[in-house]
């Protein structure tokens, strides 16, 4: 029964992401571009940040006991702050393990949209800026921002295109969808928190998305059903007055 909740949920999520996709592409639109250039500077170090790691990731050995860290920590991490005890913390180049005294959702499935890395990039980021600011080589911050992303994002599909009991726990869909939701929510927060974005300026435009992609949804399931509707009731009216007669 839970199953089937969880699979119509993320079916009913799906539009949702669609939203979130636009509602980040238009914020990171609306960054100011150097005269001549489609994509701003903050962009073009975010992007190069995130595709020099993906040269990494083909080209150089992976960090595998690095990613085995961060899954785990994330987890311990995300039981703390809803009051679960941690103990047996293990890691291991082979994989690892936490004991937690209560799990849910978001601590099950944490590991795959809370890019630990590129957190900690950010919290000092904001750290150094209360206590410098203008920020030195912002830029750079970017850079490390994207890269860290990157590291987050490849090893996240690289573990989803596995069995994982994570995701088996609450069902394949929902679980994708929830993952990629939080991910790209993620990634529109800390654009806001890195570059010249601000909070309302995302926040409107998924709303504004949110809105327009969920009435067509609408529209096109109502068409459909008056199509659909249209198209068997004759036939079922004349069968039923054959058998009335």
């Amino acid at each position: 029964m839970f199953r089937m909740l969880r699979f119509l949920a993320g079916v009913a999520l799906l539009p949702l992401c669609v939203s979130v996709s636009l509602a980040l592409l238009e914020t990171l639109r609306s960054l100011p571009s150097s005269s001549g250039s489609l994509l701003s500077p903050e962009t073009v170090w975010l992007l190069t940040g995130y595709f020099l790691w993906l040269g990494m990731w083909f080209f150089l050995p992976q960090p595998v006991r690095a990613y085995v860290v961060a899954h785990e920590l994330t987890h311990a991490l995300w039981g703390m702050l809803f009051g679960a005890r941690v103990r047996n913390l293990k890691v291991s180049s082979q994989g690892g393990s936490v004991s937690l005294s209560k799990s849910n959702m978001l601590i099950t499935l944490a590991p795959y949209f809370f890019p630990l890395y590129t957190v900690i990039v950010i919290l000092l980021l904001l750290l150094t800026r209360h206590f410098v600011n203008p920020v030195p080589l912002p830029l750079v911050w970017l850079f490390f921002v994207g890269l860290s992303w990157g590291f987050h994002v490849t090893f996240t599909v690289q573990s989803l295109m596995t069995t994982q009991p994570d995701i088996q726990a609450y069902g394949r869909l929902y679980s994708y969808v929830i993952i990629y939701l939080f991910n790209l929510a993620g990634v529109g927060m800390w654009v806001v928190c890195t570059t010249s974005a601000t909070f309302g300026t995302f926040a409107a435009a998924l709303i504004a998305h949110t809105i327009a992609v969920y009435a067509s949804v609408h529209d096109e399931i109502y068409a459909r059903a008056t199509h659909l509707y249209q198209t068997v009731t004759p036939p079922l009216l004349r069968l039923l007055h054959h058998h009335g007669t």
